[in-house]
């Protein structure tokens, strides 16, 4: 259970702005109008009671009620396939492996570029989706601790916007570099901790209408180049996409509605938002490599 309070997001958005300002990213006037705004925010009598209560939800329970709309238009989605589809294009075609493949965003590109498909996911209603989408592919499901797939069986594991929701990373990259052919490729998209910091985590409702967070853990850089290393895994490549700097708008008037938190609050003071935003990554693309075999334990099919 976690307790969103609305006041708590735009003090700590103005927060980190003012502290951009105190090494020199802006000046007096600035801040002037931070602390200003500050005031605003702890007298505005509409977000003194719009705390909500909201439960932490397990990555199986929140994409199954994410599932019928996982596929709506996601910038994270513009981000990342730009730079995903050049890494696999680089690719020779082969056995891929798309681990928490979801609805089958990757499977079908995989699929397109030659692939034969194996998707791996713990969500049957997102399994069931990817199917439609990718009819040709395999789809089974699993978890990323421990795939349902055989020892160096793959020439390519594909693994996007999932890492964020294990507590450690290695286990699981251990797990893809044990179904890895020598040689093969690991290719990863994931939110990056700096988004994590600032809440950039999916929403759901519960049947009951109760609102909850998918769980979400901030890995830092360092630790995905760790858990591969560790393993055999040499980094080949690493990208951390930025989101493209909108256009000055006016602040918002309200809060919006939760489901849209922490986003809608952010335009309320969209001064300090783009002070906190300009210049930082929103996503992290590693592709990684396997050296050799022998990568983790042995646990077959």
């Amino acid at each position: 259970m976690s307790y969103e309070d609305p006041r708590a997001y735009l003090l700590g958005l103005e927060g980190v702005a003012l502290l951009r300002a105190f090494t020199g990213g802006h000046g007096r006037d600035f801040v002037e109008a931070r602390i200003a705004e500050i005031r605003g925010v702890l007298d505005d009598p509409a977000l003194a009671d719009a705390a909500v209560e909201v439960d932490r939800v397990d990555a199986v329970t929140g994409y199954r009620l994410w599932s019928a709309t996982y596929d709506q238009p996601n910038s994270a989605f513009d981000l990342d396939e730009p730079v995903l589809e050049e890494i696999i294009g680089s690719l020779p075609a082969g056995v891929a492996l798309d681990a928490a493949c979801g609805t089958g965003r990757l499977a079908s590109l995989l699929s397109l570029r030659g692939h034969r498909v194996i998707g791996v996911d713990g969500s049957p209603e997102m399994l069931a989706r990817a199917r439609t989408r990718v009819p040709e592919g395999e789809f089974l499901v699993g978890d990323l601790h421990r795939l349902p797939v055989e020892d160096a069986s793959v020439d390519l594991v594909t693994c996007a916007l999932a890492l964020t929701h294990v507590a450690s990373l290695a286990p699981v990259i251990a797990e893809f570099a044990r179904v890895l052919r020598p040689g093969g490729h690991l290719v990863i998209s994931d939110m990056h901790p700096e988004r994590v910091a600032l809440g950039s985590v999916p929403s759901v409702r519960a049947a009951d209408g109760r609102p909850g967070r998918m769980s979400a853990h901030r890995h830092l850089i360092g630790d995905y180049l760790r858990a591969a290393l560790a393993v055999g895994l040499q980094p080949r490549r690493c990208e951390e996409p930025g989101v493209p700097e909108p256009s000055p708008v006016p602040a918002a008037a309200d809060p919006g509605p939760w489901e849209l938190w922490p986003w809608s609050l952010a335009a309320m003071v969209p001064e300090a938002t783009r002070a906190v935003s300009a210049g930082a990554p929103a996503l992290v693309i590693w592709q990684f490599q396997s050296a050799h075999q022998g990568n983790g334990p042995s646990a077959s099919k």
